[in-house]
């Protein structure tokens, strides 16, 4: 029963932006019913709700962007109007063509060619010369409330939305690695290749998110006027983020090379996969509580014990057992850089045999705090799940 706690998990990540949505499209409708006075004003509340449907920190250039397309379709519809001096289909597809054909000649994005579209088509087929001009100012309206939504009611707080990103890759991260552990624990590893395929193309999504999230989240911080002030402190997170980007290749490494064992490879038995787990618990922590220092340090800690751990892993020199080495050993530098290590002492540390995980510790600086702290964390019910993980992994 995965579909349930997805479900909430999905509730609880969206449902403050549908709220949001819920909020501009009624004030949009109150202005433009009871201050523009237009006796029809669907277009004010569709166009703040559109506007707002856009990942955070995308939707101030969203509402630009549907403005844009409106103006496009209604100049368009307007013009063949007067050319062609009917309402036919033949003036409702020249229009609705030239129209897209425009917004995407100006780069438009998706969202752009559909707003120009829609409004040719709707200025053509209501044969109403208000109906073009009635529908930009519902545009405007919509748009302005769904811009005083996301840039001055409710703006995105940088480094908020970007450590949310990180900490739903970190559990994709870690979910890649217990399949990796698992793998090298049992050579006909009980889950199914589809299962396997779906587990790294989520790892990848959410890595690819992440990425986009980073130039977000920058761009947030550079332009608007309330976080302005928080530029250094998400210009650092965002480096941050841009090392669990290269943490999460590591991990898929280690994971595809887990997987793929031929039959004359020596298979790594317990020990190695013990690592591995540990590698897992370390990410899934960092998960957990990425904004608290003490996890960041037992994280470099963990990766520091698996880096010093046995050079064999468990039997062969062959070359599948050593991809595997190399991979854990990639992945335990990386969680210790993506901790805040710097690379110079992650190299000393590993050198220095009879220091202890402790005395690394001096060396993971505090993290990033948000504005508020609690957005940084998982629900209680995610807390418990990794506490007390599914009998298949």
């Amino acid at each position: 029963m995965r579909e349930v706690p997805a479900a909430r998990e999905r509730v609880r990540a969206d449902l403050w932006p549908i709220l949001q949505q819920t909020c501009a499209a009624t004030v949009a409708w109150l202005i433009a019913r009871h201050l523009v006075h237009h006796h029809e004003p669907l277009f004010a509340p569709v166009a703040a709700v559109v506007a707002l449907n856009a990942s955070r920190g995308e939707r101030g250039e969203n509402a630009v962007r549907l403005l844009l397309g409106v103006v496009i379709g209604i100049l368009m519809a307007e013009f063949w109007l007067t050319v062609l001096g009917n309402h036919g289909y033949g003036a409702l597809a020249i229009a609705t063509f030239t129209a897209m054909l425009i917004a995407l000649l100006l780069g438009g994005e998706r969202i752009v060619r559909a707003q120009a579209a829609v409004s040719a088509i709707l200025a053509v087929a209501t044969s109403n010369v208000e109906a073009g001009p009635e529908r930009l100012i519902d545009a405007l309206i919509g748009a302005g409330v769904a811009l005083l939504m996301s840039q001055i009611v409710f703006p995105a707080e940088p480094i908020a939305l970007l450590r949310r990103a990180e900490v739903t890759t970190l559990r994709a991260l870690a979910d890649a690695l217990d399949l990796a552990a698992l793998a090298l624990r049992h050579r006909d590893h009980v889950l199914s290749d589809q299962e396997v395929l779906d587990r790294l193309r989520t790892a990848r999504e959410e890595l690819v998110e992440l990425d986009q999230t980073r130039s977000r989240s920058t761009r947030i911080a550079g332009r608007s006027l309330i976080w302005r002030t928080r530029g250094a402190p998400a210009l650092r997170e965002s480096l941050s983020a841009g090392r669990l980007v290269l943490l999460g290749d590591s991990c898929l490494t280690l994971t595809r090379t887990a997987m793929d064992v031929h039959p004359g490879a020596v298979h790594p038995g317990p020990t190695m996969s013990d690592a591995v787990r540990a590698l897992s618990r370390a990410v899934g922590e960092l998960g957990l509580a990425l904004g608290d220092l003490g996890t960041r340090r037992a994280a470099a800690a963990i990766a520091l014990g698996v880096l010093r751990g046995p050079v064999e892993p468990g039997g062969g020199h062959d070359t599948y057992s050593s991809a595997v080495r190399v991979a854990v050993r990639r992945v335990a530098i990386d969680i210790m850089l993506f901790a805040g290590v710097d690379k110079d002492k992650v190299a000393e540390a590993e050198r220095a045999g009879g220091e202890t995980a402790q005395e690394l510790d001096e060396h993971v600086p505090d993290p990033v705090k948000t504005v508020l702290s609690g957005l940084s964390r998982l629900s209680w019910l995610s807390r418990f799940r990794r506490r007390h993980p599914r009998p298949d992994r």
